[in-house]
């Protein structure tokens, strides 16, 4: 007996297969469309987007450490008057968790 068809599809061969059915059609042109129509969308934020965006911008400009506080800090351990609270920070710890 002897079967035949029932060979592992070849992706080589199905993909050379597809390239040549697509050569032979034409592409779909949409109707009514024209470059004109493309060339004109635009973009509007609301108010409330644009206040939001300034208030980023304002953000963004602002310095990642405050260096005035940094300094009151380190004249305050240097001068052996920076008393931490204990219980202040442990509240801080469990709020966060």
């Amino acid at each position: 007996m002897n079967i035949q068809g029932n060979n592992p599809i070849d992706g080589k061969d199905l993909y050379n297969k597809v390239q040549d059915l697509n050569k032979n059609q034409e592409p779909v042109k949409k109707d009514n469309v024209e470059k004109a129509d493309i060339d004109q969308d635009k973009i509007s934020l609301s108010g409330k987007a644009m206040e939001i965006r300034e208030l980023k911008d304002l953000i963004e400009q602002l310095p990642d450490i405050r260096k005035d506080k940094v300094e009151q800090i380190k004249k305050a351990v240097d001068a052996g008057n920076y008393n931490i609270d204990s219980l202040k920070v442990a509240e801080r710890i469990l709020e966060e968790i």
